[in-house]
């Protein structure tokens, strides 16, 4: 008979340590640079809609390109870095984001715009600094996952927060050409010395595929995640991932336009937007350390029924004080949804294979982004408002919160069989 496998102490370097936490500061630093893929089309969208002489509609569209490629390159990024490590995928979206921004400031149409911010700045570029770098940090931590997790993510808000502001100055001095160029440069010479300091894989990744019958696989609910089938638990996830997002694109797309439209013009849009994303950057904290009391299922829910109240909040309110207080508000409430789903996916799935997991989950967010921020554009082009943009937004957002309520109820009826199992 073999003798019972025991778990040693903390190791220096391993789960938990000092190291680990070092490491999550660099993670949010590759974040906090790779992101500007995911926030340059909304920044410069008056700007890219004067220069090719598009649509509203057609000048949100580089955007939504650019949350399709994100999000699909997730799954991939995620699946090389399950298999290789992250280091492998950060220099790779290195020098996407270098190529994608300098291709995109001589794009001569907004046909080829649109295909470099999809298939270079977010395919290539900034979602190998997004999901991956979020599921190597789940693997480094248990006890403080929520949190370290929401730390991480704090990285698209922070890029949020910082690039905004940056990139409108320099596009009003220099234009958005050159400002995209000067972007690509200044991603290459810093993201490549970070990636040098994340080379170690994560020591949880040996226990997570077992070698022996001795140590078991981890799967904290089962065959049954979430009380359901994988399939549909992750399916789920996903609809409710795109419904969530759809919401909150509106604001976060829109509201340089929409100030523009409503006379404060697109600087106070862009320094509105910046407000919103920092304080997103407390909300995922905030929610990390919330998550970690409360699980992930039941964050998520705060953080859709609060990012729903916000909307409802931006119908009747035009003024520039109030538009200021209800974007921190928007912010603050919901910044903490999206790292929900990948400490749900941690919390209720096996950790082998959660680097391909988040990435689903997280492309599904993404994909959210993209039509929430092009149907945006769309319904405004056809009504001339937002009034409808922003009801449309809550529409998505009930959904999001209904399919959260029904997830808690099916994992907390599965809970309860296995009680029941266990006390029979």
């Amino acid at each position: 008979m073999n003798a019972p496998t025991t778990v040693s102490a903390p190791q220096p370097g391993g789960i938990e340590s000092r190291y680990a936490w070092i490491r999550l500061m660099v993670a949010l630093a590759l974040v906090t640079i790779g992101n500007i893929g995911m926030y340059a089309a909304s920044i410069v969208l008056p700007s890219i809609q004067a220069d090719f002489g598009v649509s509203r509609a057609g000048a949100s569209l580089p955007y939504a390109a650019t949350m399709l490629g994100f999000g699909i390159g997730g799954i991939f990024m995620g699946r090389l870095a399950d298999r290789f490590g992250v280091f492998v995928p950060v220099i790779v979206g290195a020098l996407g984001l270098c190529a994608g921004f300098v291709l995109a400031s001589s794009a001569e149409t907004i046909m080829t715009f649109n295909l470099v911010h999809g298939l270079v700045i977010g395919l290539l570029g900034s979602s190998a600094l997004f999901s991956p770098l979020v599921a190597d940090t789940s693997l480094w931590f248990t006890r403080r996952r929520g949190l370290a997790v929401g730390i991480c993510m704090c990285g698209n808000y922070l890029a949020g927060a910082v690039w905004p502001p940056i990139t409108q100055h320099f596009v009003e001095q220099i234009g958005w050409r050159q400002t995209y160029t000067g972007i690509g440069v200044f991603c290459l010479v810093t993201l490549l010395p970070l990636a040098l300091c994340i080379r170690r894989k994560p020591p949880s990744i040996n226990l997570a595929i077992p070698n022996t019958p001795s140590v078991p696989r981890s799967r904290p609910d089962g065959d049954r995640p979430l009380g359901l089938s994988t399939g549909m638990a992750m399916t789920l996830l996903c609809i409710a991932g795109v419904a969530c997002c759809v919401a909150m694109a509106m604001p976060q797309v829109q509201i340089v336009a929409y100030c523009g439209d409503l006379g404060y013009g697109a600087a106070t849009g862009a320094n509105m937007l910046s407000l919103m994303l920092t304080m997103g950057i407390i909300s995922r904290l905030a929610s990390g350390w919330i998550s970690d009391r409360i699980g992930g299922l039941r964050t998520l829910l705060l953080g859709s029924v609060l990012q729903g109240l916000a909307l409802w909040l931006y119908l009747f309110n035009k003024g520039l004080l109030p538009l200021y207080v209800i974007s921190a508000l928007f912010g603050l409430f919901q910044g903490g949804i999206v790292p929900a789903y990948a400490v749900i996916v941690r919390e209720h799935f096996p950790a082998e294979g959660t680097g391909v997991r988040v990435g689903i989950v997280l492309m599904a967010t993404l994909v959210g982004m993209a039509l929430g921020g092009w149907m945006s554009g769309a319904i405004y082009d056809l009504t001339l408002s937002y009034w409808a943009a922003f009801a449309n937004g809550i529409a998505w957002n009930l959904l999001n919160a209904f399919i959260a309520i029904f997830l808690l109820y099916k994992s907390g009826g599965g809970r309860l069989r296995r009680l029941r199992h266990q006390m029979a």
